[in-house]
This record gives C-alpha cells, structure tokens and sequence, in this order.
C-alpha cells in the first residue's frame, strides 16, 4: 500500500487499516464490538494519537473510533475531496453601504485541511462571498488580510494594528467595519479597541465562530450576515462583539466591548454581556435595539486612535495559599502594573501584603477587580479590603478582569505617574465602568431549580 495511502496514522491505527485493506478517502462500513459505522476515512495529524481512525460520516461530523474495537472494514469506494471554497468576485452595487472586513484568523475565515485534519486558518476576499452569497444583499463588502492567526496568538502589536487599520478606513469612508476573530480571545480584543479607537463615526463589529464551516452545525455564516448587518445598517458607533444570542439560528446579540466575556468553551451562544444589557439583537433581516445609552453613528470622519500600550502588565488571578514571591518576581521583572482579581468584594491572603507594598512602593500600579465577574469591588467593607486601600491598592467598580487588565496596560503606556494613571483608570470610557448594575444585570439560570425549569420548559433555549 502506498505510504500516503494511510496519511497519518501510526501504531496500532495503521495496523488495523493495513489488516483490513482500507485506506484513506476510503468510503467504507466500520464495524466495532459496538456497532457500525458507516463514513470516509479521514487523514489524521501526524501529532494526534495512534490509536484511533477517523470517519467523516455520511451527517457531516467526525467520529473517532477506537482501533483496538474495531473487527472488519469492508471499503465501499472512494470519496477522496479536498475541502476548497469557490471564489467568486463580489457584486459591488451602487447605493449599498460599504464595508470593510478585516480578518485576523480564527474559525470564522478558517477551513478544514483534509491533508492533516485541522482547522486552519484561511481567509480571500473571493472565498467569503463563494461561502455566503447572501452578503451581496446586505452590503458592498470589501477585504482585507491583515493577519492570520488564531487568537490565543494576539498581542499588542495586533491589537496596534488593527486600530491603525481601522482609523484609516474610517477615513476613507467606509459605512462599518467587520473584523474577523477568533473567539477564544475575542473579549480582550473588543476592550483594547475600546480604548485604541475612541469617538468613532462607525461600528466596529468583531465577529467569529464556535464551529468551523465545514461541520453542520457551524455558526460561521450566519455569524458573519448579522455581523456585516450590523456594521451597514445599524445606528451604533461602538465596538461591539457580534455572536449568537441563544443556542438556536434565531438572533445574535451585539454586546459592548468592554463588558463581554467567553463564557462557554463550545455553545454557541457563547458571549455574554456582564452586569448589564447587551445594546441589540440582530438578523440579517432585522434590528432591535435593547438599550439607546450607546453613541450613534455620524457622517464625519473624524475618530481618535490612540495605541498607547505597557506589556508589562500582569493578571493576578487570586487564589488560596497563593505565595508572596509570586508578586515578588512580577517586580523583579519590572513589570508596570498587576491586576488582582480578587474574591468576593475584593480580596487577597494577608500574606500577600508584604509583597503588595513592596510592590507599589517599587511604583508597581496594583489594581483590584472581582473574580465573581458580577458585581462591585467594595474593599471598605471588611478590614482586608480596608488594609489593602490603605497601603494604595485601586478598586476598579465593577469592570471586569480582563477589561481592567486591558485598561491598564493601556493606561500605563500614557503615564508612569500614579495620579493620572488612576485618573485614567477610573474615567469610564465605552461603560467600562457603571454606576449600578440593571436589575437584570446578573442572570444565571441554574439547573435543577423548580422556577428555572418551569421557564424553559416555556421557553426553551
């Protein structure tokens, strides 16, 4: 058998393949101890484990079957594909708004390579609208590649990046603007363009997708209608992150971009708005406005863009038994700034005090946040709190951790004076900071409750 015959597989794998005369491309009937299976075999990474063949079956997913289950193999045909979007150039109509998408990477501009079986990143302007004709009637879509990368790889210089490029589509007049993201680190994204592009005319829409378009159930699509809705025809000139609002096709939600957060590693409906109301639901079809405390799109040009960043800013996540020289070697690394999430109202081990002053009396900028996400830093309640306000760490409201984190490397790349750092970091911008929670700020609907039960048996999500 030819060696890419059975691209990828190693170990008993291959063994089980080679026994049975299947190979891959092969469409065939898979039986195992616990049943069969029917699908194309599919190359594996030459990094994944050697134990288990993979079936693309007949509904589209990918199953991974045990080998050592596996007791005959009958190869029905070939199917061999290699997964392409067509392209197809993109029908400008005069009278349609203009968009520009920047993409960066991540599943909602990626493809499948079949070669390997990853996700990987793609993105041409041509291939969007072979994916999704239907973005021809929304908008005059226009493309741009500015990286491609997944987000678990973006840094400052991306984030810098991006605020240049949308200043200077702005300037050339663009009606809205889409940037293509992964949604791993969407939310820190969405905050250091919060504060990167401030007083734009337009909005800022950042979009991805949970599930990458070759799987059924990919939001990729749909995700990218609503998001290029958003940035042609709606009235807000924030950035926003445009994502599922429910776990069905029904409605997206366009959540400010200093106030969401991930909150799920796979639903789809997996961004949040925390401690307050997202600004909109959105179809391709429709919008309708939740709240109307957001700034409104204007017909100037005029935006400020400001990349002013420190990187040598740290999350300190709190935790029980956490040690002083874990405080101590962010100092000793000349690190500008740390941001605490905190427990409950906003709180840290006494044996961390030490370090902490240490820290700041080194002109470290400690800053304090809650890891409840919902809810204030209110560090004057309980002694704790009061000692660490005494010694010169800064509550932060209730702006969530990884915005804060964000403000702050921001914040610091304008001063190392102390005053004007906390005055910038106190002054809300993009409702960083609010003066209250709404009443329904903080909805978790928990299992097993007879009340939330009740709601979603009428209300199913």
């Amino acid at each position: 058998m030819m060696e890419d015959a059975l691209k990828g597989y190693r170990g008993e794998a291959r063994e089980t393949l080679q026994r049975f005369g299947a190979s891959v491309w092969s469409d065939v009937e898979l039986t195992t101890d616990r049943g069969r299976f029917r699908g194309v075999v599919l190359p594996r990474s030459e990094t994944q484990d050697d134990r288990h063949i993979v079936l693309k079956l007949e509904h589209g997913y990918n199953v991974g079957v045990r080998a050592a289950r596996v007791t005959a193999i009958q190869e029905l045909a070939r199917k061999e594909a290699f997964y392409k979007i067509p392209e197809k150039e993109f029908p400008f109509q005069a009278g349609r708004p203009n968009v520009k998408l920047l993409g960066t990477g991540g599943t909602i501009a990626s493809r499948l390579d079949y070669r390997t079986g990853a996700v990987i990143p793609a993105f041409t302007p041509g291939e969007l609208y072979g994916a999704v004709p239907e973005l021809a009637d929304i908008a005059n879509l226009s493309t741009e590649k500015l990286f491609g990368i997944f987000s678990e790889n973006m840094t400052s210089h991306e984030w810098k990046t991006l605020a240049v490029a949308i200043g200077r589509e702005i300037e050339n007049g663009v009606d809205g603007i889409v940037i293509g993201h992964g949604t791993d680190t969407m939310h820190y994204t969405a905050a250091a363009l919060s504060y990167m592009v401030q007083d734009s005319p337009v909005p800022i829409v950042l979009v991805g997708s949970q599930r990458s378009s070759d799987r059924p159930s990919s939001d990729a699509a749909l995700n990218l209608r609503n998001a290029v809705k958003a940035a042609a025809h709606t009235d807000i000139a924030e950035t926003v992150v445009c994502m599922f609002g429910s776990t069905s096709d029904r409605y997206a939600l366009l959540h400010p971009g200093t106030r969401v957060r991930k909150m799920h590693s796979s639903y789809r409906s997996t961004f949040r708005t925390i401690g307050d109301r997202p600004y909109a639901r959105i179809t391709p079809e429709e919008y309708h406005p939740i709240r109307d405390d957001y700034r409104k799109r204007r017909k100037d040009r005029s935006v400020k863009i400001d990349t002013a960043f420190e990187d040598k800013v740290s999350i300190l996540y709190y935790y029980p038994n956490m040690q002083p020289d874990v405080v101590d070697q962010l100092v000793a690394s000349s690190y500008k700034g740390i941001l605490i999430a905190g427990t409950g109202l906003g709180h840290v081990n006494r044996i961390l005090f030490p370090a902490l002053e240490r820290a700041i009396q080194a002109g470290v900028a400690v800053y304090m946040t809650v890891q409840t996400l919902w809810g204030y830093v209110q560090m004057y309640v309980y002694d704790t709190g009061r000692d660490l306000l005494q010694m010169g760490v800064v509550p932060c409201g209730n702006m969530i951790p990884e915005t804060g984190f964000i403000k702050l490397c921001w914040a610091l790349g304008h001063s190392n004076d102390p005053a004007e750092v906390k005055r910038l970091m106190l002054t809300p911008v993009a409702g960083d900071i609010t003066e209250r929670e709404t009443y329904d700020g903080y909805v978790v609907l928990q299992s097993g409750i007879p009340e939330v039960d009740a709601y979603l048996h009428q209300h199913p999500l």
